[in-house]
């Protein structure tokens, strides 16, 4: 059964998308603040986590940084601010989706089933199942990731998003072919996505990320894997 952390201070609201989500067949556990939010994520794997982002305790953008570093289950954030500089630090710290209050519950299911249906989605199957381009190594059967024989570790968009990059080596890459290939046609977000995914990247495997020579900038276009 598929599992859903709530993360959640406020009890109407918590109590309300817990039994919507039973409702609909998924395993629901909650939480009321970040710390106990944190434990949760902490003791036990769950599909989707739900996390509001003015949580007492630890902040949500804090946590949801937190959870992002072990897991790479979808993360829909929930707020009461809908600025653009809101929305950018919320997919910067982790998050794949952004939902603000007050927001309607069909909205709320529908971005749910959307952020699953993309975690659970497969890619098509690979011409091969090793790709080996300028000292990076991808096992696409065991995604596992290393650099000049040092593991890497990647959350798994970062991993498609590689391997997408490194299949098209020499190739540029628009933000929009790469937004469809790695995050699906219903993803519900922009192109700042591939962006934040791009710099997490470069910071892995970039000798200088601010000067990167693996992943390249094509101003207006898109990204460049440098074979």
């Amino acid at each position: 059964m598929t599992s859903i952390l709530i993360v959640e201070d406020e009890a109407v609201v918590r109590d309300m998308l817990a039994l919507n989500l039973q409702a609909e067949g998924y395993d629901v556990s909650t939480a009321e603040d970040g710390e106990a939010g944190l434990a949760a994520s902490r003791a036990a794997a769950f599909d989707l986590v739900v996390l509001d982002v003015m949580l007492p305790r630890l902040d949500g953008l804090s946590l949801c940084r937190l959870i992002r570093k072990s897991s790479p289950a979808p993360i829909l954030m929930l707020t009461a601010r809908g600025t653009e500089v809101d929305k950018i630090i919320g997919l910067e710290s982790g998050a794949d989706d952004y939902i603000v209050k007050p927001f309607g519950l069909g909205e709320f299911l529908a971005r749910v089933r959307a952020a699953l249906r993309r975690a659970a989605s497969a890619a098509p199957p690979p011409a091969r199942d090793r790709l080996e381009v300028a000292g990076l190594t991808l096992d696409l059967i065991a995604r596992r990731a290393a650099h000049h024989g040092e593991e890497l570790k990647l959350t798994h968009k970062e991993f498609d998003l590689l391997a997408e990059l490194m299949r098209n080596a020499g190739a540029v890459l628009t933000r929009d072919l790469l937004l469809q290939k790695v995050w699906g046609y219903d993803f519900v977000g922009d192109s700042r996505t591939v962006d934040v995914h791009i710099r997490w990247l470069r910071e892995k495997i970039e000798a200088d990320p601010s000067q990167p020579a693996r992943i390249t900038t094509v101003r207006g276009v898109g990204y460049r894997f440098e074979g």
